[in-house]
């Protein structure tokens, strides 16, 4: 009989040890979806996440994040596509420039320019957007759509994003004896690495068409005595831009945009642009104040008509500000 207790007793408390111990496992082993997640700017904007839980992969076929912090780098769109059901504010300025000096307070009493932006990202890797700027009173549709992304280890070594842009001028006055004269058309191929933790650079070739030029009179004739009308300036235009990053600290980078013409016209041939400038971050917020030489924001109209000259001083000071919510 006493055995028997003994063994009763035996079984009974190595039934509850490992009640206790299931118990144990189940309250320390929490299921994935019950997690909490945090969705920071960086997060937000690195167009290689696809999901707030992406399934597991392996590590070296991720694609690298955080290329760049904003859609932004100065007055280029950079090779970033925002994660899906993202939407942003962008708020753009540009100040005049500085050549007046305290007669308008180095261009910040001078006549500005100033858009308004706003993004979605309906799908992966596709963002659409509407803009408003007041130069003209240009009304902008565009999308942005990634390509391909860096991978971390190495087999994709850049990511690549197909940017475009419709422009449509709304103001009244103008030379504008039809429509179609309103308006303006870019599309750029953005290509881009990160090459370390701090540095990012890329390069993005881009094509303008106008649908309106400025014409002359050679003199010449045709064959049936109507005169010859010559163009001042060809509709389409080649540039290349060429952009960077630094990370100096966790939420702050120093930037640089180059914006170099490449057709040559027969006159009016626009000036290059040069950008250095600071971009901070926060949890939702892009911040990035720069000086610079392009004023006119839409980007047909700074590749194809900018004429401040930042060899003789034509330089001004502006800022971009992105705010971002995720749904």
């Amino acid at each position: 009989m006493k055995l028997i207790i003994n063994y009763c007793t035996l079984k009974t408390g190595l039934m509850l040890l490992c009640l206790f111990a299931a118990m144990h496992a189940g309250y320390g082993q929490q299921p994935d979806t019950l997690k909490p997640v945090t969705v920071t700017h960086q997060a937000v904007t690195d167009t290689l996440q696809t999901d707030t839980l992406p399934p597991p992969t392996p590590s070296g076929k991720k694609p690298v994040k955080n290329t760049f912090s904003s859609i932004w780098i100065i007055d280029n769109q950079t090779v970033m596509v925002p994660i899906k059901k993202t939407f942003e504010l962008d708020i753009m300025h540009r100040f005049g420039t500085v050549g007046n000096g305290y007669q308008d307070f180095f261009g910040l009493f001078a006549s500005t320019n100033i858009r308004l932006g706003f993004d979605y990202v309906p799908i992966d890797n596709l963002m659409v957007g509407v803009s408003l700027t007041e130069y003209n009173l240009a009304w902008e549709t565009y999308a942005k759509y990634a390509l391909i992304k860096q991978t971390q280890d190495g087999k994709i070594p850049v990511s690549a994003t197909f940017y475009t842009n419709l422009a449509v001028e709304t103001k009244k006055e103008g030379d504008y004896p039809h429509f179609s004269n309103r308006l303006l058309f870019f599309n750029q191929l953005i290509i881009a690495r990160k090459i370390s933790d701090k540095i990012s650079v890329q390069i993005a070739p881009s094509l303008t068409h106008v649908n309106s030029v400025q014409g002359y009179y050679p003199g010449d004739t045709t064959s049936d005595g109507k005169s010859v009308v010559g163009k001042e300036m060809k509709h389409d235009h080649f540039a290349i831009a060429f952009a960077g990053k630094w990370q100096l600290t966790s939420s702050m980078s120093l930037i640089l945009n180059i914006d170099q013409p490449i057709t040559k016209h027969l006159t009016n041939n626009p000036d290059p642009n040069l950008s250095l400038g600071i971009d901070i971050n926060t949890s939702s917020h892009s911040f990035q104040v720069f000086f610079g030489n392009y004023q006119y924001i839409t980007p047909s109209r700074n590749n194809y008509y900018n004429h401040n000259d930042y060899t003789e001083g034509q330089w001004l000071i502006g800022f971009n500000i992105t705010r971002l919510w995720n749904f």
